[in-house]
This record gives C-alpha cells, sequence and structure tokens, in this order.
C-alpha cells in the first residue's frame, strides 16, 4: 500500500516523542527517508511541506529541513497552546531565519575580524551600503549608499530627525493620530510642537493636513505610509502622490516610515519616496519587523544638506552602528537568503491576514474594526460606553493577550477604547477562537453596562 504523507508525519512525532530527533535536530534528507520508508520522494516534500507551514519544521538553503525548538511544547503540551497572543508584536519567532543568520555571522567574524575592534564609519559600512541600495531598488527606492545612513534600528533615525533643524528653517512636527508610540515619546522627550491629523479607514482629510501645512511653521510630517501601525491601513497610490504635492508646496519634508514595506505582496504599490527622491522625503526603514528585532539595524535615506548635521547628531549618539551585525547583514542580503525569507514572511502573514478579516467579518460589527492582507497590524474601536482597559483585563482570564492605543496618541487626541492585534505570534488555528473570545468580551461588558 503506497504510503501516505500523513504517516510519514506522524512518525516525525513518534521520533521525537521516543527521543530519537531532538528538537533544533535536523531531519533526515528527502532522499535518505524516502529510501528508508521505500516511498516517492514527493510524499517526503509534501509531509515536510505540511510540517514547515503548520512552523513545526524551517528549511535553510542548501542544508536541510531542521526541527523547531519549541515543537515539544507545541505538539505535546495542551497548555502551551491555550495562550492566544495578540500583543506581541515582533515577527513570528518560528519563521525566523535563525540558523541563516548564524551562518552570515560567523562569514562576518572572518571578513570583518579586523574592523570588529576598532571604529567604523559612522554612516555605515560602505559595502553594506552598496547592498541596501540594491536591495531599496525592490522597493521602488533609488538612491546612491552616499545618501543611506545605517542606524541602531529605525527608532534612532526618527529620534535623531525630531530634534533636528530642517533646511525649510520651521520648527513643528505634524503626525498620524494614532502612530507609532516611539515617535510620540521622541516628541515628548525633546519637548517639540506636534500637530495631530485622525488617520482611518478613510485615509486622511487632506484639506485640513493642507491647513496644518500652511498655518503652523511644519517641519515635517511623520507617516507609516504602508500597514500603518496600529490600524493596519496603506495609502493609495493617490493618497501618496497628492501628500508629496503638498508637502513640495508648502516646504514641509516627509520623514516616511516604511518598515513594513517589505511585506507588500501589491508591487504596484509605491512608497512617496517614489513621488520626489530628490530629498523631501526622508525615507526610514528597519528588519526588525520582518528579521530579528535583536539586531537592531535599520536605515534612513537622508537628503544631502542634511547628512552632516545627522551624522554628527548620530556620532553624539553612539560612535557608530556595531561592526558585526553590519557585515552579517551584507552578508545575508548579498547572498540571496533576506530575498528567499521575505518572499516567505510575505505568504505567511497575508494567509493570516486572510484568516483574521474572516473572523472579524463573523464575529464584528463591519465598521468597528480596521485590518490589512498583511495582518500585522489591525484595530477594534469598542463601543463608546466601554473603554480598553477593562476589556484588556477581562481578556487576560480567557488567556486572550492585546494591546491598547492609548500610548499611540498626542494628549489632545487619546482615545480610550480602542485595542490593537497583531497576528505575528499567533498562530493560525487560534486566530478565530481569539476574535471570537474579544466579541464575546466586548457583548458581556455590555450586558454588564445595561
Amino acid at each position: 500500500m503506497m504510503m501516505k504523507y500523513e504517516e510519514i508525519m506522524r512518525g516525525i512525532d513518534q521520533r521525537i516523542a521516543e527521543g530519537k530527533l531532538k528538537p533544533g535536530s535536523k531531519l533526515p534528507s528527502i532522499r535518505s527517508l524516502s529510501q528508508e520508508l521505500s516511498c516517492s520522494r514527493n510524499t517526503v516534500i509534501k509531509a515536510y511541506d505540511q510540517l514547515e507551514k503548520k512552523h513545526l519544521i524551517y528549511a535553510v538553503p542548501k542544508s536541510g529541513y531542521y526541527i523547531v525548538d519549541s515543537y515539544l511544547s507545541r505538539k505535546g503540551n495542551p497548555k502551551a497552546n491555550k495562550k492566544i497572543d495578540f500583543l506581541s508584536a515582533g515577527p513570528d519567532k518560528q519563521a525566523m531565519p535563525f540558523r541563516d543568520y548564524q551562518h552570515c555571522i560567523n562569514q562576518a567574524i572572518d571578513l570583518y575580524k579586523e574592523d570588529m575592534f576598532s571604529y567604523s564609519e559612522i554612516q555605515g559600512l560602505y559595502s553594506l551600503r552598496v547592498q541596501l541600495s540594491k536591495q531599496l531598488q525592490d522597493l521602488q527606492v533609488f538612491t546612491p549608499p552616499e545618501r543611506i545612513c545605517v542606524v541602531t534600528g529605525s527608532q534612532q533615525a526618527l529620534h535623531l530627525l525630531a530634534s533636528l533643524p530642517f533646511p525649510n528653517g520651521k520648527t513643528n512636527i505634524c503626525l498620524e493620530q494614532p502612530t507609532h508610540s516611539g515617535f510620540i515619546e521622541s516628541i515628548q522627550h525633546q519637548k517639540a510642537v506636534a500637530f495631530g491629523i485622525e488617520r482611518n479607514s478613510r485615509g486622511i482629510d487632506l484639506q485640513y493636513l493642507e491647513e496644518i501645512f500652511k498655518h503652523h511653521d511644519i517641519k515635517c510630517f511623520y507617516t507609516v505610509s504602508r500597514f500603518h501601525n496600529p490600524t493596519g491601513h496603506s495609502y493609495t497610490n493617490v493618497e501618496k502622490k497628492k501628500i508629496v504635492e503638498l508637502a513640495q508646496k508648502y516646504d514641509v519634508y516627509i520623514i516616511e516610515d516604511d518598515y513594513m514595506g517589505d511585506l507588500d505582496t501589491n508591487l504596484k504599490q509605491d512608497p512617496m519616496y517614489a513621488y520626489n527622491p530628490s530629498g523631501r522625503v526622508i525615507y526610514t526603514k528597519s528588519f526588525s519587523k520582518v528579521m530579528l528585532p535583536g539586531l537592531r539595524l535599520g536605515l534612513a535615506v537622508i537628503p544631502e544638506p542634511m547628512i552632516k548635521s545627522f551624522l554628527q547628531a548620530k556620532y553624539a549618539a553612539d560612535l557608530h552602528t556595531p561592526v558585526l551585525t553590519q557585515g552579517a547583514l551584507e552578508i545575508y542580503l548579498k547572498s540571496g537568503m533576506f530575498h528567499a525569507h521575505i518572499q516567505k514572511m510575505r505568504t505567511m502573514y497575508t494567509n493570516k491576514g486572510m484568516v483574521l478579516q474572516e473572523a472579524f467579518k463573523t464575529y464584528l460589527r463591519p465598521s468597528s474594526y480596521s485590518c490589512s492582507l498583511s495582518g500585522f497590524y489591525s484595530t477594534i474601536e469598542l463601543p463608546k460606553q466601554l473603554k480598553a482597559t477593562k476589556l484588556i483585563e477581562r481578556l487576560k482570564l480567557e488567556d486572550v493577550y492585546v494591546d491598547r492605543t492609548n500610548h499611540m496618541y498626542l494628549p489632545d487626541y487619546k482615545k480610550e477604547n480602542i485595542i490593537r492585534l497583531s497576528v505575528s505570534q499567533v498562530e493560525v488555528e487560534s486566530i478565530n477562537i481569539g476574535v471570537k473570545k474579544i466579541a464575546e468580551g466586548i457583548s458581556r461588558l455590555l450586558k454588564e453596562r445595561r
């Protein structure tokens, strides 16, 4: 009788339970396992493919398949699967390229061993900036390496830009509401004057944005153009172009935070930078949400007149970004590993995003939620009489964890009835269960209020 791929999956489970295979160890090659079990290679490939989709094993190019470190806890311990974590917003730990990057770090140690123990370029390794320049072309960002600054996470670039003087001589900042909490922290820490503009499923009010640009001495407008945090929304190309045109008209710079741009499956979507690459749009990007957050690596494409002052500010902050992580990223980009990893991440998050959208449609009122195809971020607006903190405490008792958005608003714009979800750490099969529990929690709180 022909062996089915499900039998191979059960056999791998049994080998792990018996201790013959351990978490983190390498699985038999497709060829050797097919010979051992007297089955076709396609059957083994399908079994491995299904295990990989469940994030129980992962593939390393030109090396083979490996068992994830948490395989036993995720397969055999029901309590480990009980927690539904919509709160954590880092990349899926089971999809992180640990082995690939370990290989790149080892190579970087050999390549840059002398440079590791001396001060490096403030702007970042030139060879890395060359690779970044090539990689950015896939995102429709065309810039020479000389305008790229390597930073210790994109948050460093944002923090420095919040305080730097701009060529237009203006002083105030405009930003979307809600927005990335790290930038709000920077503004408040530096006591900068900031004006907010609401962003929702309809985008932003462009007429109101023009009024702000016209009357409030705005030096820069901070925006997350794709997969906005926390709503998950993206601007259309038409909206992006109009915002850039307003910035040109009123001599305002744009800080475009595109740290989620790699997850965009629509290759026709452009960043704002594409509509004015000369320097009006300052483009920032991080690798935290798609790779390894602990690397703390990002980049900023800085206008030529600002490069000197930006580098002076960076020098005062940390001299230079660590050479080892820069060198490893250069090798990771150059080898093609990053491109392969991004394709995998796009597929995974798009799948999660579609499941999340269906769950929202099933359990929530149509106007109460935001969601994008990336699924990375989304929000649920509670009825006005409810507070997010009350629901969050109630959901914890159900082992469902979500985030509040209070810290993502300037003081004058705060809303107390919105929660944020991220599916990055949630198993696909748990998304529907989690959203159902959220909807039930809202219903119970409403009944109690009545």
